[in-house]
Protein backbone atom coordinates (compact mmCIF):
# COMPACT_ATOMS: atom_id res chain seq x y z
CA UNK A 1 0.00 0.00 0.00
CA UNK A 2 1.18 3.52 -0.81
CA UNK A 3 2.66 5.06 2.35
CA UNK A 4 0.96 8.34 1.50
CA UNK A 5 -2.44 6.67 1.50
CA UNK A 6 -3.88 7.03 4.98
CA UNK A 7 -6.72 4.71 5.89
CA UNK A 8 -8.78 5.47 8.99
CA UNK A 9 -10.24 2.24 10.33
CA UNK A 10 -11.27 3.57 13.72
CA UNK A 11 -14.69 4.97 12.68
CA UNK A 12 -15.77 1.53 11.41
CA UNK A 13 -14.24 -0.25 14.38
CA UNK A 14 -16.14 2.12 16.65
CA UNK A 15 -19.43 1.20 14.99
CA UNK A 16 -18.52 -2.49 15.22
CA UNK A 17 -17.66 -2.19 18.91
CA UNK A 18 -20.80 -0.24 19.81
CA UNK A 19 -23.02 -2.68 17.93
CA UNK A 20 -21.31 -5.69 19.52
CA UNK A 21 -21.85 -4.13 22.96
CA UNK A 22 -25.53 -3.39 22.26
CA UNK A 23 -26.30 -6.89 21.01
CA UNK A 24 -24.39 -8.48 23.90
CA UNK A 25 -25.62 -6.21 26.67
CA UNK A 26 -26.80 -8.98 29.03
CA UNK A 27 -23.76 -8.35 31.20
CA UNK A 28 -24.97 -10.45 34.13
CA UNK A 29 -24.77 -13.51 31.91
CA UNK A 30 -20.99 -13.29 31.94
CA UNK A 31 -21.12 -13.55 35.74
CA UNK A 32 -23.84 -16.16 36.22
CA UNK A 33 -23.10 -18.28 33.16
CA UNK A 34 -26.76 -18.19 32.14
CA UNK A 35 -27.93 -17.04 28.73
CA UNK A 36 -30.63 -14.41 28.27
CA UNK A 37 -34.02 -15.98 27.44
CA UNK A 38 -36.25 -12.90 27.37
CA UNK A 39 -38.51 -11.77 24.53
CA UNK A 40 -35.68 -10.03 22.71
CA UNK A 41 -34.15 -13.45 22.05
CA UNK A 42 -36.91 -14.02 19.49
CA UNK A 43 -35.50 -11.19 17.38
CA UNK A 44 -32.67 -11.92 14.98
CA UNK A 45 -29.64 -9.66 14.79
CA UNK A 46 -28.13 -8.98 11.34
CA UNK A 47 -24.67 -10.42 12.02
CA UNK A 48 -23.29 -13.73 13.25
CA UNK A 49 -23.76 -13.49 17.01
CA UNK A 50 -24.14 -16.77 18.90
CA UNK A 51 -27.47 -17.38 20.64
CA UNK A 52 -25.59 -19.14 23.46
CA UNK A 53 -23.29 -16.24 24.20
CA UNK A 54 -24.01 -15.30 27.87
CA UNK A 55 -24.37 -11.66 26.86
CA UNK A 56 -26.41 -12.09 23.67
CA UNK A 57 -29.76 -10.32 23.70
CA UNK A 58 -30.80 -11.42 20.21
CA UNK A 59 -30.77 -14.56 18.08
CA UNK A 60 -28.27 -15.44 15.37
CA UNK A 61 -30.13 -15.67 12.03
CA UNK A 62 -28.11 -18.67 10.89
CA UNK A 63 -28.73 -20.57 14.12
CA UNK A 64 -32.42 -19.66 14.02
CA UNK A 65 -32.78 -20.75 10.40
CA UNK A 66 -31.25 -24.15 11.10
CA UNK A 67 -33.53 -24.71 14.07
CA UNK A 68 -36.79 -24.14 12.19
CA UNK A 69 -36.14 -24.85 8.53
CA UNK A 70 -36.98 -28.54 8.93
CA UNK A 71 -40.68 -27.72 9.19
CA UNK A 72 -42.31 -24.91 7.25
CA UNK A 73 -45.27 -25.23 9.64
CA UNK A 74 -43.35 -22.98 11.98
CA UNK A 75 -44.19 -19.34 11.29
CA UNK A 76 -40.80 -18.45 12.72
CA UNK A 77 -39.18 -20.06 9.68
CA UNK A 78 -40.86 -17.56 7.40
CA UNK A 79 -39.80 -14.74 9.68
CA UNK A 80 -36.12 -15.77 9.64
CA UNK A 81 -35.99 -16.21 5.86
CA UNK A 82 -37.82 -12.92 5.35
CA UNK A 83 -35.47 -11.17 7.75
CA UNK A 84 -32.38 -12.44 5.91
CA UNK A 85 -33.77 -11.45 2.52
CA UNK A 86 -34.78 -8.00 3.78
CA UNK A 87 -31.38 -7.26 5.33
CA UNK A 88 -29.54 -8.66 2.30
CA UNK A 89 -31.64 -6.69 -0.19
CA UNK A 90 -31.16 -3.52 1.84
CA UNK A 91 -27.48 -3.68 2.82
CA UNK A 92 -25.77 -6.65 1.18
CA UNK A 93 -22.48 -7.48 2.92
CA UNK A 94 -22.35 -4.13 4.68
CA UNK A 95 -23.45 -6.25 7.65
CA UNK A 96 -20.17 -8.17 7.46
CA UNK A 97 -18.14 -4.98 7.53
CA UNK A 98 -20.02 -3.11 10.26
CA UNK A 99 -22.47 -5.28 12.20
CA UNK A 100 -20.82 -8.63 12.83
CA UNK A 101 -19.01 -9.12 16.18
CA UNK A 102 -16.92 -11.99 14.85
CA UNK A 103 -15.88 -9.77 11.95
CA UNK A 104 -14.57 -7.25 14.47
CA UNK A 105 -12.63 -9.97 16.28
CA UNK A 106 -10.98 -11.02 13.02
CA UNK A 107 -10.19 -7.39 12.18
CA UNK A 108 -8.40 -6.95 15.51
CA UNK A 109 -6.55 -10.26 15.24
CA UNK A 110 -5.22 -9.27 11.83
CA UNK A 111 -3.62 -6.18 13.37
CA UNK A 112 -1.25 -8.42 15.36
CA UNK A 113 2.23 -8.13 13.76
CA UNK A 114 3.39 -11.13 11.75
CA UNK A 115 6.55 -11.51 9.60
CA UNK A 116 4.61 -12.10 6.38
CA UNK A 117 0.92 -11.49 5.92
CA UNK A 118 -0.79 -13.46 3.15
CA UNK A 119 -3.01 -11.43 0.82
CA UNK A 120 -3.82 -14.25 -1.58
CA UNK A 121 -2.55 -17.63 -2.72
CA UNK A 122 -3.12 -20.25 -5.40
CA UNK A 123 -6.56 -21.72 -4.93
CA UNK A 124 -7.85 -18.73 -2.95
CA UNK A 125 -10.67 -17.94 -5.38
CA UNK A 126 -11.80 -21.56 -5.52
CA UNK A 127 -11.68 -21.90 -1.74
CA UNK A 128 -13.95 -18.85 -1.38
CA UNK A 129 -16.75 -20.92 -2.92
CA UNK A 130 -16.63 -23.23 0.10
CA UNK A 131 -18.86 -20.90 2.12
CA UNK A 132 -21.68 -21.40 -0.37
CA UNK A 133 -21.34 -25.19 -0.09
CA UNK A 134 -21.39 -24.90 3.71
CA UNK A 135 -24.50 -22.73 3.58
CA UNK A 136 -26.28 -25.17 1.27
CA UNK A 137 -25.28 -28.37 3.10
CA UNK A 138 -25.06 -27.45 6.80
CA UNK A 139 -27.62 -24.65 7.00
CA UNK A 140 -30.25 -25.82 4.48
CA UNK A 141 -30.04 -29.49 3.45
CA UNK A 142 -29.10 -31.23 6.71
CA UNK A 143 -31.46 -29.25 9.00
CA UNK A 144 -34.26 -29.61 6.46
CA UNK A 145 -34.06 -33.36 5.89
CA UNK A 146 -32.48 -34.67 9.10
CA UNK A 147 -35.13 -33.73 11.67
CA UNK A 148 -36.46 -34.99 14.99
CA UNK A 149 -39.95 -36.28 15.75
CA UNK A 150 -41.20 -32.69 16.06
CA UNK A 151 -39.96 -31.85 12.61
CA UNK A 152 -37.17 -29.63 13.84
CA UNK A 153 -33.68 -29.81 12.40
CA UNK A 154 -30.50 -29.61 14.43
CA UNK A 155 -28.18 -26.59 14.00
CA UNK A 156 -25.48 -28.59 12.21
CA UNK A 157 -23.31 -25.62 11.29
CA UNK A 158 -23.37 -24.32 14.87
CA UNK A 159 -22.84 -27.79 16.27
CA UNK A 160 -20.02 -28.97 14.03
CA UNK A 161 -18.24 -25.92 12.60
CA UNK A 162 -18.95 -22.41 13.86
CA UNK A 163 -15.87 -20.97 15.64
CA UNK A 164 -17.84 -17.82 16.52
CA UNK A 165 -20.23 -19.93 18.57
CA UNK A 166 -17.33 -21.65 20.32
CA UNK A 167 -15.69 -18.35 21.22
CA UNK A 168 -18.83 -16.43 22.16
CA UNK A 169 -20.87 -19.25 23.69
CA UNK A 170 -19.00 -22.50 24.17
CA UNK A 171 -15.96 -21.24 26.04
CA UNK A 172 -17.75 -18.79 28.40
CA UNK A 173 -20.48 -21.29 29.32
CA UNK A 174 -18.00 -24.08 30.04
CA UNK A 175 -15.79 -21.78 32.10
CA UNK A 176 -18.74 -20.48 34.12
CA UNK A 177 -20.58 -23.79 34.63
CA UNK A 178 -18.91 -26.61 36.53
CA UNK A 179 -21.45 -29.19 35.32
CA UNK A 180 -20.63 -28.40 31.69
CA UNK A 181 -16.91 -28.84 32.30
CA UNK A 182 -17.58 -32.42 33.32
CA UNK A 183 -19.46 -33.10 30.08
CA UNK A 184 -16.69 -32.04 27.68
CA UNK A 185 -16.23 -34.54 24.86
CA UNK A 186 -14.65 -34.94 21.43
CA UNK A 187 -17.07 -32.49 19.80
CA UNK A 188 -16.02 -29.69 22.15
CA UNK A 189 -12.37 -30.46 21.49
CA UNK A 190 -13.04 -30.48 17.72
CA UNK A 191 -14.81 -27.11 17.86
CA UNK A 192 -11.97 -25.58 19.87
CA UNK A 193 -9.46 -26.90 17.34
CA UNK A 194 -11.40 -25.10 14.58
CA UNK A 195 -11.41 -21.95 16.70
CA UNK A 196 -7.65 -22.10 17.28
CA UNK A 197 -6.97 -22.58 13.57
CA UNK A 198 -9.31 -19.65 12.77
CA UNK A 199 -7.54 -17.39 15.26
CA UNK A 200 -4.08 -18.26 13.92
CA UNK A 201 -5.18 -17.79 10.31
CA UNK A 202 -6.84 -14.47 11.18
CA UNK A 203 -3.46 -13.11 12.24
CA UNK A 204 -1.95 -14.11 8.88
CA UNK A 205 -4.88 -13.75 6.47
CA UNK A 206 -7.51 -11.00 6.62
CA UNK A 207 -10.87 -12.47 7.70
CA UNK A 208 -10.38 -16.14 6.73
CA UNK A 209 -13.71 -17.12 8.29
CA UNK A 210 -15.56 -14.50 6.24
CA UNK A 211 -13.72 -15.47 3.07
CA UNK A 212 -14.05 -19.23 3.18
CA UNK A 213 -16.50 -20.45 5.82
CA UNK A 214 -19.24 -18.02 6.90
CA UNK A 215 -22.68 -19.07 5.56
CA UNK A 216 -24.21 -15.74 6.57
CA UNK A 217 -21.65 -13.86 4.48
CA UNK A 218 -22.39 -16.26 1.63
CA UNK A 219 -26.10 -15.47 1.80
CA UNK A 220 -25.66 -11.71 2.01
CA UNK A 221 -23.09 -11.70 -0.80
CA UNK A 222 -25.64 -12.77 -3.41
CA UNK A 223 -27.47 -9.49 -2.76
CA UNK A 224 -24.40 -7.25 -3.15
CA UNK A 225 -25.10 -6.48 -6.80
CA UNK A 226 -28.79 -5.69 -6.30
CA UNK A 227 -28.98 -4.25 -2.78
CA UNK A 228 -30.38 -0.79 -2.13
CA UNK A 229 -27.12 0.27 -0.50
CA UNK A 230 -24.30 -0.11 -3.00
CA UNK A 231 -20.98 1.22 -4.27
CA UNK A 232 -20.46 3.14 -7.49
CA UNK A 233 -17.32 4.10 -9.42
CA UNK A 234 -17.47 7.20 -11.60
CA UNK A 235 -15.40 6.08 -14.56
CA UNK A 236 -15.13 9.66 -15.83
CA UNK A 237 -13.28 10.64 -12.66
CA UNK A 238 -11.29 7.41 -12.26
CA UNK A 239 -7.60 7.74 -13.19
CA UNK A 240 -6.94 3.97 -12.96
CA UNK A 241 -4.18 4.39 -10.39
CA UNK A 242 -5.00 1.07 -8.73
CA UNK A 243 -4.89 2.42 -5.18
CA UNK A 244 -8.40 1.21 -4.38
CA UNK A 245 -7.51 -2.37 -5.28
CA UNK A 246 -4.23 -2.22 -3.32
CA UNK A 247 -5.91 -1.22 -0.06
CA UNK A 248 -8.77 -3.73 -0.31
CA UNK A 249 -8.13 -6.43 2.24
CA UNK A 250 -10.74 -8.69 0.66
CA UNK A 251 -8.82 -8.59 -2.64
CA UNK A 252 -11.53 -6.80 -4.62
CA UNK A 253 -10.87 -4.39 -7.48
CA UNK A 254 -13.68 -1.79 -7.27
CA UNK A 255 -12.96 -0.50 -10.78
CA UNK A 256 -13.71 -3.94 -12.22
CA UNK A 257 -16.58 -4.79 -9.87
CA UNK A 258 -17.63 -2.20 -7.31
CA UNK A 259 -20.21 -4.56 -5.82
CA UNK A 260 -18.25 -7.79 -5.86
CA UNK A 261 -19.65 -10.74 -3.90
CA UNK A 262 -16.55 -10.51 -1.70
CA UNK A 263 -16.90 -6.81 -0.86
CA UNK A 264 -17.77 -6.22 2.81
CA UNK A 265 -18.20 -2.48 2.14
CA UNK A 266 -15.65 -1.35 4.69
CA UNK A 267 -14.96 1.90 2.81
CA UNK A 268 -11.17 1.57 2.53
CA UNK A 269 -11.31 1.95 -1.26
CA UNK A 270 -13.24 5.21 -0.95
CA UNK A 271 -10.63 6.63 1.41
CA UNK A 272 -7.77 5.60 -0.87
CA UNK A 273 -9.20 7.08 -4.06
CA UNK A 274 -7.26 10.30 -4.84
CA UNK A 275 -10.00 11.74 -7.07
CA UNK A 276 -13.06 10.67 -5.04
CA UNK A 277 -14.40 8.55 -7.88
CA UNK A 278 -15.90 5.96 -5.52
CA UNK A 279 -19.17 6.70 -3.78
CA UNK A 280 -21.65 4.66 -1.79
CA UNK A 281 -25.21 5.02 -0.67
CA UNK A 282 -28.75 4.35 -1.84
CA UNK A 283 -29.06 2.87 -5.29
CA UNK A 284 -29.20 5.48 -8.04
CA UNK A 285 -29.54 3.21 -11.04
Amino acid sequence: MDKNTKIKNWPRHTVQTVWAALTNSHVSGFVTGKIYTGKMKNVCVPGLNCYSCPGATGACPIGSLQAVIGSWNFKFAYYVVGFLIFVGALLGRLVCGFLCPFGLIQDLLNKIPFPKKIRTFRGDKVLRKLKYVIFLVFVIILPMFVTDIMGQGAPYFCKLICPAGTLEGGLPLVLLNKAMRGAIGWLYIWKNAILIVTIVLSVIIYRPFCRYICPLGAFYSIFNKVSVYRYHVDMEKCVHCGKCAKVCQMEVNPVEDANSLECIRCGRCRQACPVQAISCGLRKQ
